[in-house]
């Protein structure tokens, strides 16, 4: 079956598709990672050795591994080879702490945990080890090797069936508000994500181990990169580097930015000094449905999150679940084709996740409040547990950091709800100041009062060298509530 006709398909398989990669264009570079490449059909060969080894070992549908490390080729194959063979991947984060890394891999049921040296170091701090079975990716001596593990070259896996509905990745959520939730996604929901690019259509993946400005901007000039993905912290420090304007970047054709609140001054920065298009998408780990802003189409729309991509169906509901008209604010909810099966051994959160119109329609809910205007663009104005609620008025943090940023030396801010006596919450802000720049805490916070409402005045602000985020460069609003030392002058 031809790439073509495998896409066309409603439901296909993404290691098919590399393996119909290697055959159309077997010399392709398929990953670069520092020095060392593999092409597209090394890349296919050794994904079946990880699959043929994994099925040597009893492993196939219905069992889990784990995979804590830095980017690499043998990450990638891992992963690909995994899911050739049917087993699910629970990606973890190297940054957790080690006892969050062990309690992951467990409850993920990984009969395996890939990692490597940076990994393996840290867990030698763990309360209890994890009860996979270690195999180093880096030949560090933190499991048994890799090399050792796969079975010989030129090994075929057993053809497995995929079932759409069976899980392709278990992801555990940020545990920024608490005990992180493994939010599988299904086979189904990923090959709805597809077309999205990357090496399932044939592209070349440049990976860094972890993320610095200097280094991707040094790899996207010298590989002509067309095609980024980043998070909005990243787009500002790109920006913000000494070598950015001294940068090549004319082989960008289109960036694409997700996870976190993305500011209209930053993207509008973005499409000024960066080549290529822009688009924003907005949803979460757990699907639903997504919304798209196509930046560089519509400038005068950049405060937004853009419009439904095609087959999603987003409303916004009250907090009596009742669908509230446009113009008003509420509750994201949204439903797709792209939709998580549920959380893994919670089906208590799965419920509360969930929300289903009068047809029954299936929707998850986001924790997003925000509105929809007469053009079908939605505007978030904060999450529903960042609400601060003073004196019977709600107050959305995005309105008092608009009014902070605004100010010439501040570069980031964050608006908390703290406890008051008199107000119930009142407004508290942290801000962090533009390189070079000086401020007065009392000067910011009459600057951005004299630019709220009487309901909406900032009660304390602090300055703090950075503000406190989750991998992914979501700010961590928790962490700053408990930071508070006050009082509070509301």
């Amino acid at each position: 079956m031809s790439i073509e006709q495998l896409l066309a398909q409603e439901f296909g398989s993404i290691p098919a598709l590399i393996h119909e990669q290697a055959r159309a264009r077997p010399a392709h570079a398929a990953v670069i990672a520092g020095d060392d490449r593999i092409d597209y059909a090394g890349l296919d060969a050794l994904v079946d050795r990880v699959a043929a080894s994994l099925q040597r070992d009893g492993l196939g549908p219905g069992n889990a591994i784990a995979i804590s490390a830095s980017a690499s080729i043998a990450y990638v194959a891992i992963y690909l080879g995994a899911l050739r063979a049917g087993v699910s991947v629970a990606p973890l984060q190297p940054s957790v702490t080690p006892d969050s890394l062990v309690a992951m891999a467990d409850d993920a049921g990984a009969s395996y945990l890939f990692l490597d040296a940076a990994v393996a170091t840290s867990l030698a701090s763990a309360t209890r080890p994890p009860a996979a079975l270690r195999i180093a990716l880096d030949g560090s001596g933190a499991g048994r090797s890799l090399a050792d593990w796969l079975v010989p070259a030129g090994t075929a896996p057993r053809p497995v069936e995929l079932d759409p509905e069976a899980p392709f990745n278990l992801i555990y959520s940020s545990g920024t508000t608490g005990t992180p939730k493994g939010i599988i996604q299904s086979h189904g929901m990923r090959w709805a994500h597809v077309r999205r690019g990357g090496l399932s259509l044939g592209g070349t993946l440049v990976m860094l181990p972890r993320f610095d400005a200097a280094e991707f901007l040094r790899l996207a000039e010298r590989h002509r990169v067309t095609h980024a993905m980043l998070v909005p912290v990243q787009y500002d420090r790109l920006l913000r580097h000494e070598n950015f304007d001294k940068t090549d970047l004319s082989s960008f054709k289109m960036k694409f930015s997700t996870s976190a609140p993305f500011s209209a001054a930053l993207k509008a920065e973005v499409l000024e000094r960066w080549p290529g298009g822009l688009i924003e998408y907005f949803g979460m780990t757990e699907g639903g449905g997504t919304l798209m802003l196509i930046a560089h189409l519509h400038r005068r729309k950049l405060h937004t999150v853009g419009q439904p991509v095609e087959g999603h169906d987003i409303r916004v509901i009250d907090e009596q679940g009742r669908e509230l008209p446009r113009g008003e604010v509420g509750e994201i909810v949204g439903a797709s084709p792209a939709t998580m099966t549920g959380y893994h051994g919670r089906p208590e959160a799965t419920a509360a996740a969930e929300w289903y119109d009068a047809t029954g329609k299936r929707f998850i809910r986001t924790g997003d409040l925000g509105s929809v205007d007469d053009d079908g663009f939605f505007t978030i104005v904060g999450r529903r547990k960042d609400v601060i609620i003073s004196g019977g008025f709600n107050i959305y943090p995005i309105d008092l950091e608009t009014a902070l940023i605004a100010h010439p030396a501040v570069a980031e801010a964050a608006v908390v709800g703290v406890p008051s006596a008199r107000w119930g919450e009142t407004p508290v802000a942290y801000v962090v100041l533009a390189a070079g720049q000086t401020a007065d805490t009392e000067a910011l916070r009459t600057f951005a009062n004299a630019r709220l409402g009487s309901t909406q005045r900032i009660a304390d602000v602090a300055v703090i060298p950075a503000l406190p985020r989750s991998p992914i460069g979501k700010v961590l609003k928790r962490e700053l509530r408990e930071m508070y030392a006050g009082p509070a002058r509301g």
